[in-house]
């Protein structure tokens, strides 16, 4: 997270918001269990263990989720330096979702538009 932090900070991109979340992605399902566990009623193996979510032990490094809105002209450079920071080539390194904001307000200032997000 810091490593993120950091990169986003030195392209400009200071403001974000992250949360410690739970999830799973395609393949973490463990198949044999869940089919075992779907046959056998007596199985000792139960459905939802067969479908934790990751990271399921302490020693894992828990999983983020940042909200990073920015100008549609910063949305590659957020995506480029997103990628950049945490692509390792394994699975779990996670998803970019582009999704077009309909406005932004400050409560604060009472402002609007793009000048809420610098």
């Amino acid at each position: 997270m810091g490593e993120t932090k950091a990169a986003l900070a030195d392209v400009g991109l200071p403001s974000f918001t992250a949360m410690p979340v739970l999830g799973r992605g395609r393949g973490h399902g463990d198949l044999e269990k869940i089919n075992q566990a779907k046959e056998d009623e007596t199985s000792p193996v139960l459905l939802e263990d067969a479908l934790s979510f990751i990271p399921e032990e302490p020693r894992l490094k828990s999983k983020r989720m940042i909200t990073l809105v920015v100008t549609d002209e910063k949305k590659d450079l957020a995506v480029e330096t997103l990628i950049k920071v945490n692509q390792t080539g394994k699975s779990g390194d996670g998803k970019i979702f582009v999704i077009e904001a309909l406005g932004s307000y400050s409560v604060h200032l009472g402002e609007s538009g793009n000048t809420t997000l610098d």
